[in-house]
């Protein structure tokens, strides 16, 4: 019988994978990926790429420059009574349809010399790896399969995680964007996320916590409702789960999650993306030095300030008082708003937000 050999297996043919492969080929080893799915791969998500997911695509050699992109400068909350908007302080971001990006992903991984196996079914069976049937030998086998990762229950590495769950949808509008900033509506118990993705084209991203529905959460975000108003609607209604995920350990032996095989934060950050890029360089990196605990350590640094992030917002998302007064003192105190960007963005270390601006920040949702 005829045996695969590589040095390294990637399951799952995502952009976390893709960008895993393109990474370890950068490092001169072989590399292949394999998928049950055909490119392109489409999944429901915001479609924004902020500055610093752009900064690290661009390690991993990918440019979108001459992609059809929308361009946005910065973040626009937007509430009942209340708005606040920001400008990155490190360049622009990009929103680009998930297909297009996963395609310009596919030709950078085949210029690196990684093998594409597509229509591809990857199992675990009595402690071996096979690809449709066959087996295979690796030197590192690699999860990038997602939230529900056969990869990462093949290692048992799913012991002691924890998550919160949310559900979105997402639809695409034929409408010139009314803004260059991509704007978060906060609803009563749903936010919608619109991203500029080219120059008459809107993706509009609704999360909730119980039910994703559009018509729901045009209801409750009225001024929403009037931007749209007689756009055309360009893709059926795509959904997806979305979950606060932490691991204790995303490596076992030869093995390492990577994406949201190995945790991640709620969509709502729009850092999914930028951490699984960054997993990719520092994970090429811990391959090519042969020493997973380097990816161990630089992982749990990667996912740490998203997924506070995530959690200081979904507060936000679970109390309409703490909602309500947090956007109204932002918009007191845009300063505050701006920091807080720059953070999320890596511009700004996190002990930049100070002790002094959280007094008053706090001092401002108690009396707003």
């Amino acid at each position: 019988m005829h045996i695969l050999e590589t040095d390294v297996l990637i399951a799952g043919g995502g952009p976390a994978g893709l960008s895993a492969a393109i990474a370890a080929q950068q490092q001169g080893l072989r590399v292949l990926v394999a998928d049950f799915s055909r490119p392109p791969i489409d999944k429901a998500c915001g479609e924004g790429l902020m500055p610093d997911s752009l900064a690290a695509l661009a390690q991993l050699g990918v440019s979108l420059k001459d992609a059809d992109t929308g361009i946005f400068r910065g973040v626009r909350f937007l509430g009942h009574d209340s708005s606040v908007e920001a400008l990155f302080p490190n360049g622009i971001g990009r929103g680009i349809r998930r297909t297009l990006l996963h395609g310009a992903l596919v030709q950078r991984a085949m210029e690196a010399g990684a093998s594409l196996c597509w229509n591809t079914r990857v199992e675990t069976r009595n402690g071996f790896v096979t690809l449709n049937g066959e087996p295979v030998r690796y030197k590192w086998l690699i999860g990038a399969d997602g939230n529900e990762s056969r990869i990462r229950r093949f290692a048992r590495l799913n012991v002691g995680s924890a998550y919160q769950r949310r559900i979105g949808v997402r639809r695409h509008f034929l409408v010139q964007p009314w803004t260059d900033l991509v704007e978060i509506y906060w609803g009563e118990d749903c936010q919608a996320y619109v991203t500029p993705i080219a120059v008459d084209q809107v993706c509009v991203a609704v999360i909730a916590r119980k039910k994703a529905d559009f018509d729901h959460a045009m209801a409750q975000l009225p001024s929403l409702q009037r931007q749209l108003e007689g756009s055309p609607v360009l893709t059926t209604t795509r959904g997806a789960l979305t979950l606060s995920r932490t691991l204790p350990t995303v490596t076992s032996g030869p093995v390492a999650l990577i994406g949201e095989a190995s945790g991640s934060a709620d969509a709502i950050t729009g850092e999914g993306l930028a951490m699984c890029f960054r997993q990719a360089v520092a994970l090429g990196k811990a391959l090519a030095a042969e020493d997973l605990s380097i990816y161990e350590r630089e992982h749990r640094k990667i996912v740490r300030l998203p997924q506070m992030m995530g959690r200081a917002m979904l507060l936000m998302d679970k109390n309409s008082w703490v909602r309500s007064r947090s956007l109204r003192a932002l918009s007191v105190r845009p300063q505050i708003f701006d920091r807080v960007l720059s953070i999320h963005v890596g511009a700004l270390p996190i002990t930049k937000i100070g002790f002094e601006t959280a007094v008053n920040f706090g001092w401002q949702v108690l009396t707003a």
